[in-house]
């Protein structure tokens, strides 16, 4: 993938992590809350992969 799409995977990971927590929160359901934020911590991981790989392409165009 992409580092593009790695940060926009990841983005989406976030935001259904949250939206998780808010209903299980919502709905007294510890199971859900306890997967949205699994699935937010999976977002943030994806998003620093796309951010590392950013960081190695620009030392690669520099070189």
């Amino acid at each position: 993938m992409s580092s593009t799409t790695d940060k926009i995977s990841g983005i989406a990971n976030e935001i259904a992590g949250k939206t998780k927590q808010a209903a299980g929160k919502a709905l007294g359901d510890s199971k859900l809350r306890a997967d949205g934020v699994g699935q937010e911590a999976k977002g943030h991981a994806q998003k620093a992969v796309g951010d590392a790989k950013d960081a190695v392409k620009k030392v690669v165009d520099k070189a």
